[in-house]
């Protein structure tokens, strides 16, 4: 078998993986008051700027983000400083033990 036969027929076989399954996600933070809200995480590399939110007139601020299956951990950055979701699914540690929200992609 050459290595095209090879790698073709493996991604055939693992086309329906659960890791090739995207799923946009909704997050959603009440904070009338803030001036500007991102969301950091595994999926950005925590990179704070990456990724705005919008707000609404009603203090709500959204962003949908399509995630790939499996649990990711995340942070929303309010006016600079990281907070915690209130109404994640859950909440778990990171590599410096710290406490960050999770949400799980199936």
């Amino acid at each position: 078998m050459n290595d095209f036969s090879f790698s073709h027929s493996y991604k055939k076989k693992n086309k329906y993986s659960a890791k090739n399954n995207i799923r946009n996600v909704r997050f959603y933070c009440l904070a009338p008051d803030a001036v500007a809200i991102q969301l950091m995480g595994d999926f950005n590399d925590w990179d704070p700027e990456a990724y705005p939110m919008k707000k609404h007139v009603d203090g709500s601020w959204t962003l949908e983000l399509p995630l790939s299956h499996g649990a990711h951990h995340y942070l929303f950055n309010i006016d600079g400083k990281p907070t915690l979701d209130l109404r994640a699914r859950g909440i778990a540690r990171n590599e410096k033990n710290e406490k960050v929200s999770l949400v799980t992609v199936s």
